[in-house]
């Protein structure tokens, strides 16, 4: 690995950890999608590599936002857990697919998800604006 994929690396975690701490998005938003078009993983390389970044940068989080009492444990422990089951099987399933499928379904998924957020986002901000009229 060369200086260039170090400091890209580098820059990396620090903009996605920073994105996940400060607005809840999962790291694998920004890291899956960077290791493909930028560092040129495959898909299912880069979905992995991510899970395995995610842990440290959402342990960290979570006990600094724990702490402030912004964090629902029970919600979090029960997702959670049934999380841990569930990645078993996501796991074998990803490793089941051709690397174009995953792709192709990691982008709806992104694209469903921008949708919804700015949706939301618009939302309440109408809601706000109404407030602030009122």
């Amino acid at each position: 690995m060369g200086i260039v994929e170090i400091v890209g690396l580098v820059l990396l975690g620090l903009f996605a950890g920073t994105l996940a701490a400060t607005l809840g998005v999962g790291g694998g938003i920004i890291f899956v999608p960077v290791l493909v078009s930028i560092f040129g993983f495959g898909q299912l390389e880069a979905q992995s590599t991510s899970l395995a970044i995610i842990l440290p940068t959402a342990i960290v989080g979570a006990v600094i936002h724990g702490r402030a009492g912004r964090v629902v444990w029970n919600v979090a422990f029960v997702a959670g857990g049934v999380g841990i089951f569930a990645a078993f099987a996501g796991a074998r399933l990803a490793l089941s697919m051709s690397e174009t499928a995953l792709s192709k379904i990691f982008a709806v998924v992104l694209a469903f998800l921008t949708v919804r957020m700015t949706h939301r986002a618009w939302t309440l901000r109408k809601q706000l604006t109404t407030v602030d009229r009122g």
